[in-house]
């Protein structure tokens, strides 16, 4: 299965607009985690006004989505005041872009996160200026999901934005939760505090058996790898053998151009072994075989 991207998404991920760094740059707003998946770097050069973006710069440790959402972000915000770009939201990038996938929303919201941080720091740099102040979500700055060091007010914002009712569509659209999966409690209790209810249906995800007896934790661990792993890995053109389990170590070795890719390691920490931890045992380390 492979993702259902629009024309102008593969234009833009082919193609990307405005990619580098401005040296002289007015506000620059670093988002995510490159140990863990995405980051984003935006860089803002203000008119002499100080009140409209004259120029956008972005670096982009990603998918094709994260290079789509953040290049066709350079085009919306250059020529806008700051207030009309603060008013932008992820849905907007993904309207540009003709929308995204469900699963690759998270980038969207990526892109106006390096933006709110960018504004941020544009306030530091210039207090004289008249930067906008980035609303907190209720004042929840706590890091809610660790592995991509997500804040409740972050899960809160996607959620009412968005009318999220499911922990696999926060993951989704800022994904929390889609690592060690140690915060889906947290974040099934932030949507049960927004939409009054909890969640019940077939995306609520059962608990791992407390115990496993060695056949069953790896006949788990090679479910986990054939449904959900290779599969995550072939949509965006990687893929991934299981080469052997000792213990609750995962011998793996990478495919595809998962292969002799730099992000190796952040591939089979994130994705791989954070899987395994999450649908078979916290035990579980990866190794990577050559």
């Amino acid at each position: 299965m492979a993702w259902n991207y629009s024309k102008k998404v593969m234009d833009y991920f082919l193609h990307p607009r405005n990619v580098g760094e401005i040296e002289d740059a007015d506000g620059i707003g670093e988002i995510g985690n490159i140990v863990c998946g995405d980051a984003m770097k935006l860089f803002l050069k203000m008119a002499d006004d100080h009140k409209t973006i004259a120029d956008v710069k972005f670096q982009t440790f990603g998918c094709a989505s994260a290079i789509a959402s953040a290049s066709a972000l350079t085009e919306m915000l250059v020529g806008k005041t700051l207030e009309q770009a603060s008013a932008f939201r992820n849905q907007d990038i993904a309207d540009y872009l003709g929308e995204l996938p469900e699963e690759k929303m998270h980038c969207s919201v990526m892109g106006v996160e390096a933006f709110q941080a960018a504004l941020v720091d544009m306030k530091k740099r210039h207090p004289d200026w008249d930067v906008p102040e980035v609303p907190e979500e209720e004042g929840e700055n706590r890091i809610v999901c660790h592995c991509f060091d997500v804040t409740e007010g972050t899960i809160r914002e996607v959620v009412k934005q968005n009318r999220l009712t499911t922990v696999e569509q926060v993951t989704h659209y800022c994904k929390a939760g889609g690592g060690c999966g140690g915060c889906r409690d947290d974040i099934q209790a932030i949507l049960d505090d927004i939409n009054g209810k909890a969640e019940t249906g077939p995306d609520a995800a059962p608990a791992p058996p407390a115990q496993l007896t060695n056949l069953q934790k790896i006949s788990l661990i090679q479910s986990t790898f054939d449904e959900i792993i290779r599969p995550g890995l072939k949509m965006d053109g990687g893929d991934a053998q299981l080469i052997d389990v000792d213990g609750d170590q995962v011998y793996v070795r990478l495919a595809g151009k998962c292969a002799g890719c730099p992000s190796a390691v952040q591939t089979l920490k994130h994705w791989v072994e954070g899987k395994l931890r999450e649908k078979v045992s916290q035990a579980i380390t990866v190794i990577e075989v050559k």
